[in-house]
């Protein structure tokens, strides 16, 4: 994972024509530095919806310079679909635009927490931002608890789901396109991509919750049967996505639980701070052997920690 710095190759692609099944769903990837996420844009004719709003607001600008080069609909809304710095950190380019932000009442309170913990980490530990170059964090303008429909001007709906339990973080909304059935789902599923194992951040600190997500992931089966579009990674079809990621998430149960239960004696090294990086390498190692062929190994190495300090009971 790289530090802020320049933006490198930003794209975006179509994934469906304007035809019977609705509008066009298009995804914009940043680059490294903004840790390769996807935002997934749906244009109906009339009007485009933005879910996530990247990491920085420079990869939010270029976001929206996308969406203008590809058509002419004002972007009217942008959809947070769970707290993680990625999916809210440039709301205010969307706000000085005139979009309207939308987030489960869940995420929005959870969003200062957040922050408060990732500005400390990027600032004071990572130095690659000072207090006033990190994203200011700005309110979600609109709230909803449980389920909420959104008539587009085009007469089309868009569903938001919000999941049961906690997930990749604590809250987690799911964007049904309900013409396609395809669901947008942010960092819930990384298909063929390593997953962001640190857990939701609930009062200062990490609390991963793999029951949980498994849960929800099993939820995405009811919801929609097009395919799921993840924060990161491939978009595979909805039964296949969960079946991957739910493997993935047992086998990194199984590997963190091997690799504590060898350590013995020695498994308080996993949180010395002097000797935990060493440790933490060596599991997204193992990671990698379990998964060849998946992309982003190093998001194990920075996010290990929260599942290992559940596990040690920390």
């Amino acid at each position: 994972m790289t530090k802020h710095g320049i933006l490198g190759s930003l794209f975006a692609i179509a994934v469906h024509g304007g035809n019977a099944i609705g509008g066009e769903l298009q995804v914009f990837t940043s680059d490294q530095a903004g840790f390769n996420t996807h935002s997934i844009w749906y244009d109906d004719g009339q009007e485009v919806t933005v879910v996530d709003t990247q990491f920085t607001p420079a990869h939010a600008e270029s976001l929206l310079a996308e969406i203008r080069r590809q058509t002419k609909s004002p972007v009217t809304r942008v959809i947070v679909t769970h707290p993680n710095p990625d999916k809210f950190n440039a709301l205010s380019v969307f706000h000085q635009a005139g979009a309207e932000s939308i987030a489960s009442v869940r995420t929005a309170a959870a969003m200062p927490g957040v922050d408060a913990y990732k500005r400390y980490f990027w600032v004071k530990i990572a130095k690659a931002f000072t207090d006033e170059t990190y994203p200011k964090l700005e309110p979600v303008k609109t709230t909803y608890s449980g389920n909420k429909v959104i008539t587009l001007r085009s007469g089309e709906t868009i569903t938001l789901f919000e999941l049961p339990q906690p997930g990749v973080s604590s809250n987690q909304t799911v964007v049904r396109i309900d013409k396609s059935g395809d669901l947008i789902v942010g960092d819930l599923i990384h298909a063929r991509n390593h997953a962001w194992l640190e857990g939701g951040i609930v009062d200062g600190k990490p609390v991963p919750s793999l029951a949980g997500w498994k849960s929800d992931l099993q939820e995405l089966l009811k919801l929609g049967q097009g395919k799921a579009y993840g924060g990161r990674g491939a978009f595979l079809p909805v039964p296949k996505a969960v079946a991957q990621q739910t493997a993935y998430l047992d086998k990194a149960d199984a590997i963190v639980g091997a690799y504590i239960r060898r350590l013995g004696d020695k498994a308080p090294e996993l949180v010395d701070p002097a000797k935990q990086g060493a440790h933490h390498a060596a599991i997204q190692a193992e990671f990698v052997k379990a998964f060849p062929d998946y992309a982003m190994p190093d998001l194990i190495g920075y996010s290990i920690y929260g599942l290992v300090q559940q596990k040690l009971g920390n």
